[in-house]
């Protein structure tokens, strides 16, 4: 346990830290104000009808439609709507609510008649909100239902009646929009690992520190392994992540988001920090001063930000396994309520146990480097090489 010792020694240089505590406080700052923006775009959101997406796709959606007689069938734009022609009611509503369609639109049996006869026709439209497609069918409708009110409306404009023929259609929907869901879910996980991204280079200002301050060779020299100064380095790192977290979870259970399992999505949320972190202690390892750590970084954390991101919004469209890959999505159903298999839990964590270890022992692979360390530095490309040839290995 020679690791906790450096854990220490990092731990209380960092919270002495005056730049870390004025960095601290103004990352609260901008939590605050975040989350000012945040309750107002979705306050704006829900007070719309929602946000068109219709693509020039062929058969880009399909909607199930209940129509004796034949009415919209022949309006609908069969270049946009695939249309289900059903009988059941209660089959298609199921088969809405279970992603098996994206709509379901209930036209009255004797709608031909009422029109004719000068009456309003009431269709009724039921959508999965989680749909990003839902947009599409709802438009349709709409369209449609214009078409056949401007249809009648020509063909009866001597009728005194003309004026009523106009079909109209409730929407009702079931779940959340996806735009609400991207604010109010994956907003809210991007905040949450956001300590995980601001606080994560501290080990750069760690590892390369001690190669721009000349200290390395008297960490080296003492009664310690490679091993054990990039662990506790680490780990002092993560810890620090840790209290940032536990401050913005609070904060923002303070200001009203509904958060189930906060423990779990602290826990889940430290869990994640550990391979990051092993990831910048690479970065850190290999470079020689502060402006290529910052460019390294940079390059990494596109590559990390996007690997955590884009499998959240696979989630929220397909609700895919394999999405559960990344932390992000485990802790956004976390703190949504949902249930969570098993096999989700240990993909996950596998996936982080894994790059945890791997990036670990290439960063204390290379600490343990004295050309790496202290110089003269091989490239990255001849590191590269000696990694695929195995020869990595065995240095």
């Amino acid at each position: 346990m020679k690791f906790t010792t450096i854990t220490k020694w990092e731990l209380k240089n960092t919270l002495k830290s005056r730049k870390f505590m004025m960095i601290f406080v103004l990352q609260l700052s901008v939590l605050l104000l975040m989350i000012v923006v945040f309750n107002s775009f979705v306050a704006n959101i829900e007070s719309e009808k929602g946000i068109s997406i219709t693509p020039s796709l062929n058969g880009f959606a399909n909607m199930d439609v209940q129509d004796q007689s034949g009415l919209i069938s022949k309006y609908v734009n069969p270049e946009i709507i695939s249309v289900n022609n059903v009988t059941s009611y209660n089959t298609s509503i199921l088969r809405t609510k279970n992603g098996l369609t994206t709509g379901f639109l209930y036209v009255p049996g004797n709608a031909d008649s009422i029109i004719k006869a000068g009456d309003t026709v009431n269709m009724l439209v039921y959508v999965d909100a989680a749909d990003p497609k839902m947009s599409v069918v709802t438009d349709e409708a709409n369209n449609t239902a214009k078409t056949i009110a401007q249809s009648y409306s020509s063909s009866l404009t001597m009728s005194a009646n003309s004026q009523n023929q106009t079909a109209n259609f409730t929407q009702e929907t079931t779940g959340e929009s996806l735009p609400l869901q991207i604010i109010k879910k994956v907003m809210l996980t991007i905040l949450l690992f956001l300590p995980l991204l601001l606080f994560g280079n501290i080990i750069i200002d760690s590892i390369v520190g001690e190669k721009e301050r000349k200290t390395g060779e008297i960490l080296v020299a003492m009664p310690l392994s490679q091993s054990d100064i990039i662990v506790g380095k680490g780990l002092a790192v993560a810890l620090t992540i840790s209290l940032q977290v536990l401050i913005w979870l609070v904060v923002l259970i303070i200001f009203g988001f509904k958060i189930f399992n906060p423990l779990a999505v602290f826990l889940f949320v430290f869990l994640t920090s550990i391979p990051i972190i092993g990831v910048t202690s690479v970065v850190a390892a290999y470079s020689k001063n502060y402006k290529e750590a910052g460019i390294g970084l940079s390059l990494v954390y596109l590559v990390v930000v996007g690997f955590l991101i884009i499998p959240v919004l696979v989630y929220i469209s397909r609700k895919s396994f394999m999405a559960n890959i990344s932390p992000m999505t485990i802790v956004m159903r976390l703190f949504s309520g949902d249930f969570i298999p098993l096999p989700d839990y240990l993909l996950c964590l596998g996936f982080i146990a894994l790059v945890s270890l791997v990036s670990y022992w290439i960063a204390i692979k290379m600490f343990s480097r004295d050309d790496i360390t202290f110089g003269p530095r091989p490239g990255i490309f001849r590191i590269l090489f000696e990694f695929l040839t195995l020869k990595f290995f065995r240095q």
